[in-house]
């Protein structure tokens, strides 16, 4: 048993049987890493979308090697066919990247029949990621926002706003300013961290007094198709 977990399929000694194997297990380990993910990541948030994509990469990853085996002419043709195809999304979080390469490293080892090493794999990164998590291994001790407020050009963004951030955050920088609206406004971008008892509503009450009741919007996630774990 240990020894055909720990082979590998060649394109000669391949089966109907070894195929929906190799198949089933790689989707198997795909669903692992999957929980492993919506278990470390529930706090932060998470998408539903990358979650599925988790436990079907493995096995599509899986049945494209199985497809091209040792065929060189085959791999060619699936690299072109691939060519076409344009991956269209945002910036990922490095920390789903990195989940990204993990699965695809079990679906190629599940593909060349290395089931038992996918496991093995799949065991060993999924427990570093557990252990990271629970340990809270390099995570910042303090909660930073970005704050965008949308200003009239005749307004001196410079002198405008510090009293209100002195007042409500424990530090704040200027990231950038840009002009929007043709150039009849300023759109002024900071990185702020809140004071632990900062009341948001009268923060922006506040703000919206001083930019002319115009946008000001403060983002406390990257990503706002999340879901979050209580």
């Amino acid at each position: 048993m240990w020894e055909t977990l720990f082979s590998s399929a060649t394109s000669e000694t391949l089966t109907l049987s070894t195929t929906v194997n190799i198949i089933f297990a790689s989707l198997l380990m795909g669903l692992f890493i999957s929980v492993i993910y919506i278990k470390t990541r529930g706090k932060e948030g998470y998408s539903h979308g990358f979650t599925v994509t988790l436990i079907m990469l493995p096995a599509i990853i899986a049945i494209i090697i199985l497809l091209v085996g040792n065929n060189i002419a085959r791999a060619f043709s699936l690299a072109g066919a691939f060519s076409l195809i344009r991956f269209r999304s945002a910036p990922g979080d490095p920390i789903d990247i990195s989940y990204v390469f993990f699965t695809l490293a079990v679906g190629l080892a599940c593909g060349m029949g290395y089931i038992g090493y996918g496991m093995l794999f799949a065991v060993i990164l999924c427990a570093v990621m557990v252990i990271l998590s629970v340990t809270k291994y390099a995570k910042p001790r303090v909660n930073m926002m970005q704050l965008k407020i949308t200003i009239p050009e005749d307004i001196d963004f410079q002198n405008c706003f510090e009293d209100i951030l002195e007042q409500y955050t424990d530090s704040y920088k200027l990231q950038r300013v840009k002009t929007a609206d043709f150039g009849s406004l300023f759109e002024i971008i900071y990185t702020i961290q809140p004071k632990d008892a900062m009341d948001q509503k009268a923060f922006i009450d506040q703000l919206r007094c001083r930019n002319g009741n115009l946008n000001i919007v403060l983002n406390t996630q990257i990503n706002n198709d999340m879901v979050y774990l209580g």
